[in-house]
């Protein structure tokens, strides 16, 4: 089964604007993940899917300098973006990451695929964000390119074509969910890139950890954080933004 990772990124993320292409010790961010996810196994192939807005041109030359995938798509539609993405490289399952993730676990993607792989067929979505155990910045979804290609026909609440995946997990009586938790559950810790706060701890992470140990793991950036429990506080009040349908939101 061809399996591809699609990456969403664009450059007008509302609380920090570019950030995806942010310097950390002279690279971008989001170059950091892609050779993390280059590290993954299971996977056949990376795919970023950014916007055809001009402001995302340096997204589509950073991939071209990397050697990366790029489709483009609209800017809110995200559902749709995968979904071209997805059928532009005949993807049979797709693994679902965000660019503000650049501390993703490579043992994690390959995990999150072998779940759904080993389900034989009868699991539709494997995501280790359905019952939250892992630290935030972890997010990995796995789901079907049948799944995902309901959701591009039938979707049609806003929350479900910016966030790609509501469509499937809030409709656990039609698509077969599968939840990926650890022990201990390491669900506050925050180490996804959303706000400035955010941005300068992962850059403190990277650039502590990866000029001596580049394939770092999980477990390395705990350890780190252990030698620097005030490291936490930098992000410490940041409140992540919900998902919900659009009618609840309205209300």
């Amino acid at each position: 089964m061809n399996t591809v990772v699609i990456v969403q990124a664009r450059m007008t993320s509302t609380r920090l604007p570019g950030k995806v292409l942010l310097p950390i010790a002279g690279r971008p961010m989001l170059s950091y993940q892609i050779e993390r996810l280059r590290r993954a196994r299971r996977p056949d192939r990376i795919v970023v899917a950014t916007t055809t807005n001009a402001t995302d041109d340096p997204i589509v030359a950073f991939c071209a300098a990397e050697g990366v995938d790029c489709t483009r798509g609209p800017e809110h539609d995200v559902l749709a973006r995968y979904f071209e993405a997805a059928t532009r490289f005949a993807a049979d399952v797709v693994v679902r990451v965000t660019s503000d993730c650049p501390l993703i676990d490579p043992p994690l993607i390959d995990a999150a695929v072998a779940a759904y792989a080993d389900a034989g067929g009868a699991c539709d979505y494997v995501s280790n964000m359905i019952e939250p155990t892992w630290p935030y910045g972890m997010a990995v979804e796995v789901f079907s390119a049948r799944a995902l290609a309901e959701a591009q026909a039938e979707a049609t609440d806003a929350a479900e074509r910016e966030h790609v995946t509501p469509f499937i997990y809030w409709r656990p009586d039609r698509y077969r969910l599968k939840s990926l938790t650890m022990s201990p559950n390491l669900s506050g810790q925050r180490w996804t890139v959303d706000t400035p706060q955010d941005f300068e701890l992962v850059r403190r992470i990277i650039e502590a950890i990866h000029p001596e140990n580049p394939t770092f793991g999980m477990s390395d950036v705990l350890a780190l954080l252990a030698r620097h429990p005030d490291w936490a506080e930098i992000n410490r009040d940041v409140v992540q933004k919900s998902v919900a349908p659009t009618a609840d939101k309205e209300s």
